[in-house]
């Protein structure tokens, strides 16, 4: 999800699944104020809730910034028959862990709640 595509994913209340991991973060304070800003625009999300869905649509951005870095080795061809080569870049890197991530996040065993 893009950041633009944010706000109206929040006027619709979409909700995703969350990991059990937590993560305290401190804010300066424009961003804390920003972030003020959006609770108070979106009263039926939690504060921590529009911090993950912004932190994971900046990390999806993040992603597609990265530099595609040709390699050597050819992987495809295109619909006139030219060569597409490997990207040796850090996409490939970042997918890979975040799939390894990914698959221990979603592995790891549910913890009661109390």
């Amino acid at each position: 999800m893009k950041i633009r595509d944010l706000a109206q994913h929040w006027e619709e209340n979409a909700k995703g699944r969350l990991t059990d991991t937590g993560y305290t973060i401190r804010l300066d304070v424009e961003a804390a104020a920003r972030l003020a800003a959006i609770a108070e625009m979106y009263p039926k999300r939690h504060p921590e809730e529009l911090l993950g869905e912004l932190i994971g649509a900046a990390l999806e951005e993040l992603e597609a910034s990265f530099p595609y870095v040709r390699g050597a080795q050819v992987v495809a061809t295109d619909e006139e028959d030219n060569p597409l080569y490997e990207d040796v870049g850090p996409t490939p890197r970042f997918l890979a862990l975040s799939r390894r991530h990914l698959h221990e996040l979603a592995s790891a065993p549910d913890k009661p709640k109390h």
